[in-house]
């Protein structure tokens, strides 16, 4: 064995996959993820691709991109109760799940089209590793596309100290510019995420070899806003940063 950092599993947690498998993304699938919508108009045409799903959770992206005509799909998770789960509700013989560690996964060359990975990079310790190893793992010409929590978020906020004029609450960071491993408490206490700037992920990916298509940072449009009032507050602050990039 290395000396690598191995991922905090805590999606094998009873008490926190008791609360994910609660939320809209888990119960809804992709419609329950309000970034989805804008995450699908990066994805390329998926016809007789080979895919790769990091952090594939449930399974719904790896399903979905059967659908869109992906030849062959492989779903990676560190969670065997994730995988469980994507397992039983995937009956689809070109869709394949393992169970594996982020940080010390290995891909073989070339051998994907597309590698694919929503809101799971920011568990990633080492992520200047996995990203040489996914563009390794790409085609020329192969795409990147992915999501993570955005770093306004990873960075915690310190506690609620106003309204803007439109009454939305204002959170401020807490030293957005010093990077690594936070605490927070999400769904239970102690959720280890490693918080980055957005300049470092943009030169992340141009170090290991990416040429940047699409970087997003989002926020919820104005009919989904109409739908989900809630989402009102996500404007003032952008939850999720979306990046697309190719070999």
């Amino acid at each position: 064995m290395t000396g690598r950092t191995m991922t905090q599993n805590i999606y094998d947690d009873p008490d926190f996959f008791q609360g994910y498998s609660q939320l809209d993304r888990s119960v809804l699938g992709l419609d329950g993820a309000a970034e989805w919508p804008a995450l699908r108009r990066m994805l390329p045409d998926l016809r007789d691709h080979a895919v790769l799903d990091l952090g594939c959770g449930f399974g719904w992206f790896c399903r979905w991109a059967r659908e869109q005509g992906a030849a062959q799909v492989r779903g990676i998770d560190v969670s065997e109760k994730m995988l469980a789960r994507a397992r039983a509700e995937t009956s689809d013989p070109a869709i394949g799940y393992t169970q594996a560690d982020l940080e010390r996964l290995t891909l073989d060359l070339g051998s994907y089209d597309l590698v694919y990975s929503s809101l799971v990079l920011h568990y990633v310790a080492d992520l200047p590793r996995l990203l040489a190893e996914v563009h390794k793992a790409l085609v020329v010409g192969g795409w990147l596309i992915c999501s993570v929590e955005h770093p306004i978020y990873t960075a915690p906020s310190l506690p609620v100290w106003g309204t803007n004029a439109a009454g939305r609450r204002i959170w401020p960071v807490d030293s957005y510019l010093e990077e690594g491993p936070r605490s927070t408490d999400w769904l239970v206490e102690g959720v280890i995420k490693q918080h980055r700037t957005v300049a470092s992920y943009v030169n992340l990916l141009l170090r290991n070899g990416f040429v940047l298509t699409h970087v997003e940072e989002w926020g919820p449009s104005g009919a989904q806003i109409d739908a989900r009032p809630e989402l009102a507050q996500e404007r003032d602050r952008p939850p999720f940063l979306l990046l697309a990039a190719r070999r």
